[in-house]
């Protein structure tokens, strides 16, 4: 089994977010879901596994992909941070795309609420926000994939106070 930590809308506070990684224990590589794509290029600076990330809406100055495609295992995730798809208004049209592209899981975030379900047999993941949390309770959450094969399954966490 392979362990995949995931991250989303961290906002420039990086004590959190290394917080956060801490508490996944050991993982094979972390995901992070834009907004801030430069705390993601400082997660991968400080921690031992490789960073994969996309750009959110308030990544503007950032040059960085919109979508990406990481494989774990032999399951395959599309991370993007989910603005460009309107996820805040409906979902199927990140639905749709993830279907086009044949994908085991599906990583998203922008609405700063964590969130999993199945479509089908694909995974989507919003792992929620470890800052300007919008969730009714407060909650600062993160992720962790854990995939077998081509199956994955997500495990939604609160950030310890």
């Amino acid at each position: 089994m392979v362990r995949v930590g995931v991250l989303s809308d961290t906002h420039g506070d990086l004590q959190a977010a290394m917080a956060a990684v801490i508490s996944m224990g050991k993982v094979a590589m972390l995901l992070h879901a834009g907004d801030h794509y430069r705390d993601a290029r400082e997660l991968a600076r400080r921690v031992e596994v490789p960073v994969h990330t996309v750009v959110g809406n308030c990544d503007l100055q950032s040059s960085g992909p919109n979508e990406l495609i990481v494989v774990a295992d032999r399951a395959r995730i599309m991370l993007t941070h989910g603005h460009g798809y309107r996820v805040k208004q409906q979902l199927d049209s990140l639905i749709a795309r993830a279907r086009a592209l044949s994908v085991n899981a599906v990583v998203f975030g922008h609405t700063h609420v964590a969130e999993e379900f199945k479509d089908g047999d694909i995974l989507f993941l919003n792992p929620g926000c470890l800052s300007l949390t919008r969730s009714r309770d407060g909650r600062r959450t993160f992720a962790v994939i854990e995939v077998d094969g081509s199956e994955c399954r997500a495990i939604i966490s609160e950030l310890p106070s």
